[in-house]
């Protein structure tokens, strides 16, 4: 076992036994390159990774391989996703250096961090020649190696980010949604070409732009996904992305981020349009999230592995042969029908993905039968979990689990979302700080950075808007100060990292969209319903400065700021305040909450119950029973009592469109 036998991530320890001589990131590993006087050779990677695998398989479980990188450099594992900060600044070198990114990343860097030489996935041969280079190159050549090191790091410097603008408008909106047009698949859904990985900020936004170019791209696209392979017909979840331009085939890894955004986003799509399939999608991702992905702590593991048994896919794929043992041989041949499960297959070795591109008559049949082959499958080899909780990832968990379990009325998972709130409270917080990680009830070494505070933040203030237990919006407040204290760029945007966080090469900033919501959007967001809660012009100013840059991304780049885009709609709106009187169990108060949520106006804020929240403050009961207030900056309307009422008066006030 090397230096990773300690480690809490689960992408660490399945380094631990490499015959690589691997540090952790940290002071230890630079001390001993100083040392040593040799480069840091620094591997980042992920656990669903599946190249990370194959490199890891291939390169660093073979001796002769390990014994070069332990000879002439100092070897660095990084987890992407317990360090967000390290990966960011080494992709940038990366795709700097080579045009293009990915994982497993591979950086040589000096003794004090500079990239100098970097790339993805080597095969073994090419990797072996790379290893005696670059080590001729800093023995022979030092001067050169340095030099190239420098100019990277006073290029990437130099890399502005786009200029923000003013505060957007609803032209900034259209604007977007015409760029959105142009790479928009009207066959198959989804934007550009292959691989295509599910656009969720896009969706949001979307649909809460309700026009009817917006909402026929998000339904499209919707509907597609969720009857594509990207979707596990059987046990509900999507995986990261699609190989394909059709949804046909995944790349098989499921992640705790894609299946929150993702839940949220059929649960709106479901209120906007009463789509079967879009509350059957839902209902199946929320309960996928708590029977797989949830840990024995009450937080949400970060992701599935796309491999089983040494191959990706094996798990979730079928032949028609297979489907004939579980069901018979009618059965079996109406399944392989319905699903797509043909003689030549879809995927690899002639097994198919399942699909569902329409639903059969039957639809008690085909209940039956998924429930048949889920309880065959169960009896396979799954693939591993990666059981660490991501603060920002468990953020965007409770905020849908909450929002969901409101509006389907489902309090298990309203319950659940409060369990990872309660973990996040008493495991990753410290005071006003947050830890990124844990594992097995054990906090990370690691500080949490600008999309921990913004998402969890965001899913405090859910939480508290469906409850209405009051220490939720208190904890949001926090965090949210941290936000305001201690990541600002001073030019309207936030850093990664706070400014007393450890010193990179280059201090992160990401401003638009990847996977999930960049920290600047987040923050936006969450900022902007904490202002109206409390009619802060600070949290206000702050969300409108930052929202700046979507002026800027949406008419070339509209893809890449998704979530900005979305709050920007919650900002044009107001965002609506509804403040709600009345105790939260009490089912009248209940039924006033469900309608205000129903009513879909993007970004609604909801105060509820009778916590000291400024908006709550001189609102009450009327007459004895609860009631709802509909406010835009504090004014407000004149209270009603039904939902019915609550209804008309968010649609008078020119709310709901």
């Amino acid at each position: 076992m090397n230096r990773l036998r300690d480690a809490t991530s689960p992408y660490l320890l399945q380094h631990a036994g490499n015959p690589v001589d691997w540090y952790e990131w940290g002071d230890e590993a630079f001390a001993e390159a100083r040392r040593r006087d040799v480069p840091l050779l620094i591997s980042v990677g992920y656990s669903a990774c599946h190249w990370c695998h194959v490199m890891a398989h291939e390169s660093f479980e073979h001796p002769a391989t390990a014994a070069m990188m332990n000879d002439a450099f100092v070897n660095v594992k990084v987890d992407r996703e317990e360090r967000p900060d390290v990966d960011a600044v080494y992709m940038n070198a990366t795709t700097a250096m080579t045009g293009q990114g990915g994982w497993p990343m591979t950086v040589f860097a000096t003794p004090d961090g500079h990239p100098f030489y970097a790339g993805t996935y080597f095969p073994r041969p090419h990797f072996q020649r790379l290893l005696a280079a670059v080590s001729d190159a800093w023995t022979r050549d030092r001067e050169s190696v340095l030099a190239q090191g420098g100019k990277v790091v006073a290029a990437l410097d130099e890399a502005a980010l786009p200029a923000g603008g003013p505060v957007p408008t609803a032209e900034v909106t259209e604007q977007a949604v015409r760029d959105l047009a142009t790479t928009f698949d009207a066959a198959r859904g989804g934007f550009g070409g292959a691989p295509k990985f599910p656009p969720s900020m896009v969706l949001e936004f979307l649909l809460r732009h309700r026009t009817g170019q917006a909402a026929e791209m998000a339904a499209v696209t919707l509907e597609a996904m969720a009857r594509g392979g990207i979707y596990d017909q059987l046990g509900g979840g999507f995986a990261r992305y699609s190989v394909d331009a059709g949804w046909v085939v995944p790349h098989f890894e499921k992640m705790l981020y894609d299946n929150a955004l993702l839940l949220r986003v059929y649960t709106h799509w479901w209120r906007a349009t009463g789509s079967p399939l879009a509350r059957r999608v839902a209902i199946e991702t929320a309960e996928w999230m708590l029977r797989e992905m949830r840990t024995a702590e009450g937080g949400f593991a970060s992701a599935l592995d796309a491999d089983s048994e040494g191959e990706e896919g094996r798990f979730y794929v079928w032949t028609p042969a297979e489907l004939r043992e579980v069901l018979g041989e009618e059965r079996g041949a109406w399944a392989a029908s319905v699903f797509e499960v043909t003689p030549s297959g879809t995927f690899e070795h002639g097994a198919s993905v399942l699909q569902l591109l329409a639903d059969p008559d039957d639809r008690e049949e085909l209940d039956v039968v998924r429930a048949e082959l889920l309880a065959a499958r169960a009896s396979r080899v799954r693939p591993g979990r990666d059981d660490k909780v991501v603060a920002a990832w468990n953020g965007l968990a409770v905020a849908a689990l909450a929002e969901t379990g409101a509006l389907l009325r489902r309090p298990d998972l309203v319950d659940a979302a409060r369990g990872a709130a309660e973990l996040i409270d008493t495991l990753h917080t410290d005071g006003a700080r947050l830890w990124r990680t844990s594992r097995d009830g054990r906090a990370g070494r690691n500080a949490g950075v600008l999309e921990d505070y913004a998402d969890v933040a965001e899913g405090y203030l859910a939480l508290y808007g469906v409850t209405g237990e009051a220490r939720w919006f208190e904890r949001a407040g926090a965090l949210l100060g941290t936000v305001l204290d201690r990541f600002p760029d001073g030019e309207g945007g936030f850093y990664d990292t706070p400014d007393d966080g450890e010193r990179l090469f280059q201090r992160p900033r990401e401003s638009t969209d990847g996977a999930t919501p960049s920290g600047r959007f987040a923050a936006a967001g969450a900022l902007l319903t904490y202002a109206a809660l409390t009619g802060s012009a600070r949290h206000r100013t702050a969300a409108e400065e930052a929202l700046g840059l979507v002026t800027t991304l949406a008419s070339r780049h509209a893809r890449f700021a998704g979530w900005g885009l979305a709050v920007t709609e919650a900002a044009l709106s107001g965002p609506v305040e509804v403040a709600i009187s009345g105790t939260p169990d009490d089912p009248r108060t209940s039924a006033l909450r469900h309608a205000a949520l129903m009513s879909g106006v993007p970004g609604l804020v909801i105060a509820l119950g009778d916590g000291d929240v400024p908006l709550m403050r001189g609102r009450g009961l009327v007459g004895g029973e609860p009631a709802a207030y509909v406010c835009r900056n504090f004014t407000c309307r004149l209270p009603v009592t039904t939902p019915a009422g609550l209804t008309e008066e968010l649609r008078v006030s020119g709310a709901a469109r």
